[in-house]
């Protein structure tokens, strides 16, 4: 298994090898504008969306069909086409020439998307972006047998053709708390938002904390503005003593609410935090965030596609679009063997030894949803530095 994640590490390692190494910032911008690219010659193909089906793509024998579901239109546009763009960049650099990839838009509907796409012929979809969607489409694909390698980070919707690839943040929270335990801390708190993320926070906490051998001796829940912070923060107040306190939230939340448990008995608690932190460029500007720790997945080779990305599409890449590049690059190693016109190998997706791509190792377990080896990042003055790198491998 080792052997097989530095064989295909390497093959990433030459494939970016073609990248501009210009400097580029590791955080970016939440609300990077959509862009205008100029159409490239191995571009994924737009199909038109007319709002019916009116007959099918040309049949194609030497090149895997494979149907690119996402909002290109709408308020979310700018991350659909930054996840676009992105697995146009992984078509250009692996030079692959036996797989097409066509582009439906989500935002009008996603089942007539993907009743379209599979009328097209398409053996595979990578998306939707939202979980939602993926529910919409997800009887259609099951019975047409196509899988579905979904953006979303909802594991809810995982399972039978749906894989999950999005970044879980159960996995986060268990990552960052077994590197609390190792460093020696065993009595946990955790302030979460109310709603959804909060409520799977929540389980996750508890469940990480206690495989660790940890205590959790508090846990709130909080809804918006700084009073309802406070108010949670009082109530830990009567608890134990906490050493380590999670904030499930984003990285902008956590600079806003630091202070305020500075404020209110978590004075010398070490700050946690999830993967929403990887995108939030203020945390080393702030003295508050100091010695913080949160886990995700590494930006070691993102920064050399964030350049390339800017170089090709003249804007910054939305963080969450290596999903696209990655999916690119999962569909083009299973592609060696897989004969054209033929359904997808699903159960090549299992593949124990994973697959590695820009966001690190990575590999989909029974229930569907994406594992990933991830490393924890400490806010120092100015800078992120790993605290403890990801694993080599999954046997590790």
């Amino acid at each position: 298994m080792k052997h097989l994640y530095r064989k295909w590490q390497a093959i990433l390692m030459l494939v970016l090898g073609t990248m501009v190494l210009a400097a580029c910032q590791t955080m970016v911008p939440k609300t990077a504008p959509p862009s205008t690219p100029t159409q490239q010659p191995d571009r994924p193909d737009t199909r038109p969306d007319d709002g019916a089906i009116t007959g099918v793509l040309p049949s194609d024998e030497t090149r895997h069909r494979i149907a690119l579901l996402l909002p290109l239109s709408g308020k979310d546009a700018a991350v659909g086409q930054s996840i676009a763009n992105a697995t146009t960049l992984a078509l250009m650099d692996t030079k692959a020439s036996n797989i097409r990839i066509t582009s439906y838009d989500t935002a009008r509907g996603a089942q007539a998307a993907a009743q379209r796409a599979i009328a097209d012929g398409n053996r595979l979809i990578l998306g939707p972006l939202f979980g939602d969607d993926v529910v919409a489409i997800a009887a259609t694909a099951n019975a047409a047998r196509v899988p579905i390698i979904s953006y979303s980070n909802d594991v809810g919707i995982a399972g039978n053709n749906v894989f999950v690839m999005g970044y879980v943040p159960a996995q986060s929270i268990d990552r960052v708390v077994r590197h609390a335990r190792a460093q020696g801390i065993t009595r946990f708190a955790a302030l979460v938002p109310a709603g959804t993320y909060g409520q799977r926070a929540s389980s996750a906490m508890l469940s990480s904390v206690k495989a660790a051998g940890g205590t959790v001796v508090s846990m709130q829940s909080y809804g918006a503005g700084n009073a309802a912070i406070t108010a949670a923060l009082k109530k830990m107040q009567g608890d134990s003593a906490y050493e380590a306190i999670l904030i499930a939230d984003s990285g902008a939340a956590a600079v806003r609410i630091v202070p305020l448990i500075r404020a209110n008995g978590g004075t010398d608690a070490r700050i946690l935090g999830t993967e929403l932190w990887n995108t939030e460029r203020t945390l080393p500007a702030s003295p508050a965030m100091r010695g913080a720790w949160f886990a995700s997945v590494s930006d070691g080779l993102y920064r050399q596609y964030a350049a390339k990305y800017r170089a090709q599409f003249g804007s910054d890449p939305f963080r969450l679009s290596t999903l696209g590049y990655d999916s690119v690059l999962l569909t083009t190693r299973i592609a060696r063997d897989w004969k054209p016109g033929t359904p997808f190998p699903m159960d090549r997706l299992r593949d124990a030894g994973g697959f590695i791509g820009l966001d690190g190792a990575f590999r989909f377990g029974r229930s569907g949803v994406a594992e990933r080896l991830l490393e924890v990042q400490q806010v120092g003055a100015g800078t992120l530095t790993v605290a403890s790198p990801a694993p080599k491998s999954f046997a590790d």
